[in-house]
């Protein structure tokens, strides 16, 4: 079972609403070290699923360009191919860059892909 995935970012709050509003996804209160002085964090879930952590360091660096090697994305199942259709002119009216308009993929995934407010790649299935 994978228990969560990590993700770091500059803006905490920001990609918290993110995952939280078109996602659906619940928030813990926000953890602040006492031990990593400018590290705090959140875990965001989608019910019993796997959790995200999403988490920032006063002294991030920024990100390396794309594609390299490492996480390429993160996918979301919504349910079906209608609330795929729907989101995805949801964030794409809300600004958000669709990477990968819907489609059915080669291995049968019917799928599109957007990039969350840090262009961590998110696709969305049914």
């Amino acid at each position: 079972m994978l228990a969560h995935i990590g993700i770091y970012t500059k803006d905490l709050e920001r990609l918290r609403a993110f995952y939280e509003i078109y996602f659906g996804m619940t928030s813990n209160e926000k953890y602040q070290s006492k031990r990593n002085q400018g590290f705090e964090s959140y875990f965001l879930s989608c019910g019993d699923g796997t959790k995200l952590e999403l988490m920032t360091l006063t002294s991030l660096a920024e990100s390396n360009a794309s594609p390299a090697v490492g996480l390429n994305h993160i996918a979301f199942s919504v349910g079906n191919r209608k609330k795929v259709d729907e989101l995805v002119i949801r964030l794409r009216e809300d600004g958000y860059s669709i990477v990968s308009e819907q489609r059915v993929t080669g291995d049968n995934y019917y799928e599109a892909v957007v990039k969350d407010p840090d262009g961590n790649l998110i696709e969305i299935t049914e």
